[in-house]
C-alpha cells in the first residue's frame, strides 16, 4: 500500500507541474498570436486616489484607463518589465532591485506611474520579493483569481493600466494579515525628500 501511495503522490505532483507548464506555454502562445494593433486591457474610466511623490493624498479622481498596444508597451518597458507586467511573469527571488530597499518613499507602477504602495507598509517577508501589508489606497489596485501553475492564488493588478504586479497571500503581519508579494520590475521607487 505504501508503494502505491508513493507512486500516486509522485504521479500527482508531476501531473500538476505539467499542467502548470502547459498553462504557461498556452499564455505565451496566445499572447504571441494576438493582434498587436489593438490596445490591451479594458476601456473606460476608473476611480483612483492620486498621490504626490511625497505620499500626500491628492484625492479621488475619475481618469481614463491607460491602454496601449503590445508594441507601445515593448517600446516603453525593458524586456523584464514587459514580461512581468504585461505577460504576468515572475522575476527570480532576491533578484529584484527593490527587495532590499528600506528607505522612506512611494512605490509607483512602472507602466503608468499610479501610486500603489508606501514604504510605511513594507516589511521583510524573507521571500525574496518586496512585500507590503497594505496598498497605499485600495482603489488603486485590484485582485483577481489566478489558477496558473496548479495553485489558486490572488493576482494583484494596477487598476489604471492592468499591469501585473504580483500576488497577495494571507500570511502577512498585523494589522491586515496580508502579504502583497510584488515584483521589483513592476515598481518604481520614489524616495522621500524628507527624512
Amino acid at each position: 500500500m505504501k508503494e502505491i501511495t508513493r507512486r500516486a503522490l509522485i504521479f500527482g505532483a508531476a501531473t500538476v507541474g505539467a499542467y502548470g507548464l502547459l498553462i504557461g506555454v498556452q499564455r505565451v502562445c496566445m499572447s504571441a498570436l494576438a493582434d498587436d494593433e489593438q490596445p490591451e486591457g479594458n476601456s473606460g474610466p476608473v476611480k483612483i486616489v492620486r498621490f504626490a511623490d511625497d505620499g500626500k493624498s491628492l484625492g479621488m479622481a475619475n481618469v481614463e484607463k491607460i491602454r496601449k498596444t503590445r508594441k507601445e508597451w515593448k517600446k516603453q518597458l525593458s524586456p523584464l518589465q514587459y514580461d512581468v507586467t504585461r505577460r504576468a511573469a515572475t522575476e527570480y527571488a532576491y533578484s529584484g532591485a527593490l527587495v532590499n530597499e528600506h528607505g522612506s518613499g512611494l512605490y509607483r507602477c512602472i507602466d503608468c506611474g499610479n501610486a500603489l504602495f508606501s514604504s510605511r507598509t513594507k516589511f521583510d517577508s524573507e521571500t525574496g520579493w518586496p512585500s507590503f501589508w497594505s496598498p497605499i489606497a485600495a482603489e488603486n489596485i485590484y485582485e483577481k483569481p489566478d489558477a496558473s501553475f496548479g495553485a489558486v492564488r490572488r493576482e494583484v493588478k494596477c487598476r489604471l493600466c492592468d499591469a501585473h504586479l504580483g500576488h497577495v497571500f494571507t500570511d502577512g503581519p498585523e494589522p491586515t494579515g496580508l502579504r502583497y508579494c510584488l515584483n521589483s520590475a513592476a515598481l518604481r521607487f520614489i524616495a522621500s525628500r524628507t527624512p
